[in-house]
């Protein structure tokens, strides 16, 4: 089989060009191979560089010339002992991307159109996995920029379990505040303040160790942290941080003064929870928050976002259906938090 040339692969920008560039498995495999051996084949058993041996019909196995054992494509993937053709990944991949808002597993069973509402869930959260770098770094270390953090409650009201009963679930998030330049024609309201890149977690509770613990796993020391004045962050100045709380006095609108931004998150996730995915359940909670903050991240550059999702899939884990089901997989957080 010809080996195509795609070493600087282009971006499909609308569905015609997708198919264009990925109109079988094949092709799929080709641009799979140069994402994960950008400078060549390199046999993960013998160590030789050069062009594999490859089969037109099995376009995921890859032959070393050198050493005759086969490489799998997909090994070390989430799509990783997946029976599902590789053109049905690539096209969940881009419709993960692409759709702004997202889909729920029902929208996705439709589009990729699928049989079971069980393999859409699993292919989502599988790619979700695949959004959360191992490695991932801290946000801020900006002199220009400050984080503002900040917790929540996320979920429903409970009814019929007394007064005070709920099931909802603390998430506490850290934001990097950055300014527009003074002239531009970008909206103002917030007087010239925006979101950069966000990180958010669920958190076992409002302690010092909880809260405390998830500023050092998501934002660099020596950064200016703006909270409100619970106790949980007393210790962040201890810790190595510019801590700024701001005395609320009960009045929610100094918060909102002092930390807008923060807030918009939250108000924009309950949003996207409730209208795209009708509410999730407090055990894959975690993994709708890291594609929240993949889709946020990305948000200004939004044909990056399939590329970086297979870029990313090397580098991850992925949850067996057993594990998802059972609720004995542990979704990835920002920096190991939580771990």
């Amino acid at each position: 089989m010809d080996v195509l040339d795609r070493a600087d692969l282009p971006f499909p920008e609308s569905l015609p060009g997708f198919q264009r560039l990925f109109p079988d498995d094949a092709a799929c495999a080709t641009y799979l191979e140069r994402s994960r051996w950008p400078d060549g084949f390199a046999c993960p058993h013998c160590g030789v560089v050069g062009s594999p041996f490859r089969f037109e019909s099995r376009p995921g196995i890859l032959r070393c010339r050198a050493c005759r054992k086969n490489t799998g494509l997909t090994v070390g993937t989430v799509m990783e002992r997946s029976h599902i053709p590789l053109s049905t990944w690539f096209w969940a991949a881009y419709l993960v991307s692409s759709q702004t808002p997202g889909l729920s597993a029902v929208q996705f069973q439709r589009q990729l159109g699928l049989s079971r509402y069980e393999t859409a869930f699993g292919i989502l959260h599988k790619l979700r996995a695949a959004m959360v770098r191992p490695d991932q770094d801290r946000i801020g270390g900006h002199p220009d920029q400050h984080v503002e953090v900040d917790e929540t409650w996320v979920g429903g009201r409970t009814r019929g379990e007394g007064r005070g009963v709920h099931h909802k679930v603390l998430v506490a998030a850290a934001v990097e505040v950055r300014h527009r330049e003074p002239g531009t024609a970008q909206d103002n309201r917030r007087d010239g303040r925006y979101a950069g890149r966000v990180r958010l977690a669920i958190a076992a509770d409002r302690s010092a160790e909880a809260l405390g613990g998830f500023v050092k796993s998501a934002v660099e020391r020596g950064t200016l942290v703006v909270t409100d004045d619970w106790g949980g962050y007393g210790g962040l100045r201890k810790d190595g941080y510019d801590h700024h709380a701001i005395a609320q006095c009960g009045d929610p609108e100094v918060s909102e003064e002092f930390m807008p931004i923060v807030h918009l998150v939250f108000s924009n996730l309950k949003s996207w929870l409730n209208g795209i995915h009708h509410g999730v359940s407090a055990k894959h909670l975690q993994a709708y928050l890291n594609e929240f903050t993949f889709r946020f991240n990305r948000r200004f550059y939004p044909f990056n976002a399939f590329r970086s999702l297979l870029g990313l899939a090397g580098d991850a884990t992925a949850p067996t259906k057993a594990e998802l089901y059972s609720g004995k997989w542990r979704h990835p957080t920002c920096s190991g938090y939580g771990r």
